[in-house]
């Protein structure tokens, strides 16, 4: 299928009028641009079209709800915490954009933990062992998980001042595991982040990040966070159950296949790696985001104050030319770290520490609602015999 299409093409392709066409760009669920070729037309994006064709061809039957609800479906969860609203990220009704403005990470974590007053992410001598940042923040988790006692008896109201000041620590714990700052040191996280890595010039930048990671609506890491959370388990072991999932290539660790793509375009060629990746159907990580079909607006904001390299510049270009998707956070990671001359996995680290203040979010707004999540699946193996279960099976559906 075409990257774009005519007006006429998607209104056929919906079996809708244009009048309906326009109410879903209005909307912000089709992206629509000038037809570079005739100036008085414009081109819709065909993977748009694509998408509101597969949710009405689903239908509302409840197990195909049920499985479309798990791949970037319909809304599973209520929360006060984040939404994305026709393109933008809001933190408890705030424009995100706008408050990473100003915003601290403190300030952030205040705000999206509903809590009265500002924390405090205080510093911790990192665990020695062997093995990347990354063992290290695993660990420094792993440990406070098993640490940790049972939150509070089922049934009792959680305290909610002791939950906050607990991920605090935790935040504290993680990003100590990532950078080695002086644990004694009490300012601002950016602060101490960018003392560490040498990078004071650029601490305004690494706080403006650290705001605009610091959760993003229901994403894998914080349903994973949530689902711990309804089983009464610690705070910490719902931290580390969103940094598992965080640590997956297709979630937070999206940017080593970025840098990956980027050091291809680098060897051979910005023009040629796009067109045989789009020959090929290969994915072009950290490009096309499902929830910002205009783009994502967290990377237009970074990107903005920051000069990426050439080849980062022009691979953004030559994609947007050749397929009209536009850059994610990650592409915007993998510029800063750049723009910085900072390691490369100085991108997850930042992306996992701010995330922790998601997680933490997730999890006390889930251990507040004491309800367990427990989906049933839709099974499709090989046909059940009639008469009842095999010996031994529990029928409980909670176990």
């Amino acid at each position: 299928m075409k990257n774009w299409i005519t007006q006429e093409e998607a209104c056929e392709a919906l079996g809708v009028r244009k009048q309906t066409l326009y109410a879903y760009v209005s909307r912000g669920q089709i992206e629509v641009r000038w037809d570079p070729d005739h100036v008085s037309r414009k081109l819709y994006r065909a993977a748009d079209i694509s998408a509101l064709m597969k949710k009405r061809d689903l239908g509302r039957a409840r197990k195909n709800i049920a499985a479309s609800t798990m791949a970037w479906g319909e809304p599973i969860i209520n929360t006060h915490i984040s939404t994305i609203v026709r393109g933008r990220l809001y933190y408890r009704g705030k424009d995100a954009i706008q408050l990473a403005e100003t915003a601290t990470l403190e300030m952030v974590a205040q705000l999206l933990w509903d809590c009265a007053e500002l924390p405090r992410f205080k510093g911790f001598t990192p665990m020695q062992i062997n093995g990347s940042a990354k063992a290290r923040a695993y660990a420094a988790l792993s440990v406070a998980a098993a640490e940790s006692s049972v939150p509070e008896a089922l049934g009792n109201a959680p305290d909610i001042g002791r939950l906050h000041e607990e991920a605090a620590a935790l935040t504290g714990r993680l990003a100590s595991a990532f950078v080695e700052f002086d644990p004694h040191d009490d300012a601002p996280l950016h602060l101490r982040i960018a003392r560490a890595w040498r990078a004071e010039r650029h601490a305004e930048l690494l706080r403006r990040t650290l705001a605009l990671l610091a959760d993003q609506e229901l994403t894998s890491s914080a349903f994973a966070a949530r689902v711990a959370a309804s089983t009464g388990a610690s705070l910490a072991a719902c931290m580390l159950a969103g940094l598992a999932a965080f640590s997956g290539p297709l979630h937070g660790d999206a940017i080593a296949r970025v840098h990956a793509l980027i050091d291809e375009a680098q060897r051979s060629g910005v023009e040629a790696t796009v067109q045989q990746r789009v020959a090929d159907q290969q994915p072009l990580p950290g490009f096309g985001h499902e929830l910002y079909p205009q783009g994502d607006p967290r990377a237009a904001c970074l990107l903005s104050r920051l000069k990426p390299s050439k080849t980062t510049r022009e691979l953004i270009a030559c994609v947007d030319r050749l397929t009209g998707k536009h850059p994610t956070i990650d592409i915007a990671l993998a510029a800063l770290v750049e723009h910085c001359q900072l390691q490369r996995d100085a991108a997850f680290a930042l992306f996992a520490i701010a995330r922790s203040i998601g997680w933490a979010a997730h999890s006390i707004e889930q251990m507040t609602g004491g309800t367990l999540l427990r989906p049933r699946a839709h099974y499709v193996g090989p046909a059940v015999a009639e008469g009842g279960g095999a010996e031994g099976e529990d029928d409980d559906p909670s176990a």
